[in-house]
């Protein structure tokens, strides 16, 4: 019996994957039908940059999700990020340089705190992400004096080096003839380090245990909240890095910027085939996630069938994902009875 199970989570995620991959072909399909320009490499690599900030973002959840935990603060701290990277540099005048390892920290800081409040102080996770989406948003208000910023025009009194501006929007720069920008490298670089982590080292195999059985995992001696305030921590410097790249790619940041975010990460996190129950979850996944409802995005933007069909689209796919999930979950567990 332990000799199949391997197997049948193995087939679980195939089927789960497959379902991913066929429903990002008949999508493109149907935009296609609607719009013939839809299947171009111009639309491919618009889809593509359009998915990078949730797919960083959901890199981190991932991580969370699959240890167990909830983060619902990322989209708040992706526009933390962005706001206090602004007035470090822009109204503080701390060299680029400075502000932006200073920012990957303090979204490290921030995924730390919550991962010692949901560990150690035993509150739920959902409570105290839900504390930090508000908190983050108040402190993007304060620092920010709910100002708009950006560093092409910076405000009086204010200056920006020529050579830091370069450099900062240099990190998203168009390459090429179709005008590749690099926060699609930056997106798969962080996915290859991310997936590495998570499928190929100790830490990921632990943190899958400590995620499918947590009482196992302490009799087992792991270190169980160590490795979730890990996948806290991990979550809150890959949401600064998300927000970072962003700023560096429009050019501006205001207090309320990515307070949407937080919906759409989550969707992409399941679709992709994380269990919100814990120990579930791939970085393939999530990516594939992202890319669909990017595709979805983009298709209904060709289309403009109006600001309502968007949100549809994502509630729809979002349920059938979770719907899927619990159908297999339940098939699994027959199975195994």
């Amino acid at each position: 019996m332990t000799g199949k199970l391997p197997f049948r989570a193995s087939f679980a995620v195939v089927v789960r994957a497959g379902g991913l991959v066929a429903a990002i072909i008949i999508v493109a399909i149907v935009f296609d039908l609607f719009n013939a320009a839809f299947l171009s490499i111009d639309v491919g690599i618009s889809i593509l940059r359009s998915m990078c900030s949730v797919a960083i973002l959901g890199l981190g959840l991932t991580l969370v999700i699959i240890s167990g935990e909830i983060d619902l603060s990322v989209g708040a701290m992706y526009g933390f990020a962005s706001n206090i990277l602004a007035v470090t540099w822009i109204l503080g005048g701390l060299p680029i340089y400075l502000a932006l390892p200073l920012t990957l920290v303090i979204g490290a800081v921030v995924g730390m705190c919550n991962g010692i409040l949901s560990t150690w102080a035993r509150i739920p996770s959902f409570i105290v992400t839900l504390g930090s989406y508000n908190l983050l948003y108040g402190l993007s208000l304060l620092v920010t004096n709910a100002t708009t910023f950006n560093p092409v025009y910076p405000p009086d009194g204010s200056n920006v080096a020529a050579g830091q501006l370069k450099f900062f929007v240099g990190l998203t720069r168009q390459l090429g003839a179709h005008q590749l920008s690099a926060e699609i490298f930056w997106m798969i670089g962080a996915a290859l380090v991310v997936g590495f982590v998570l499928h190929y080292s100790l830490f990921g195999f632990r943190l899958y245990a400590i995620g499918g059985n947590a009482a196992a995992a302490r009799l087992a001696r792991l270190p169980v909240d160590k490795y979730k305030i890990l996948a806290f921590s991990a979550a809150g410097v890959l949401a600064a890095l998300a927000g970072i790249l962003d700023f560096s790619f429009v050019q501006t940041t205001q207090p309320d910027i990515g307070l949407s975010q937080t919906f759409p990460v989550f969707a992409a996190v399941v679709i992709g085939g994380a269990s919100l129950s814990g120990g579930k979850g791939t970085i393939i996944g999530t990516l594939g996630g992202a890319f669909l409802l990017a595709e979805l995005q983009t298709g209904l933007a060709v289309l403009s069938p109006g600001p309502y069909a968007q949100q549809i689209f994502l509630g729809v796919v979002t349920v059938g994902a979770v719907g899927l999930d619990i159908a297999l979950s339940r098939f699994r567990s027959r199975r195994a009875a």
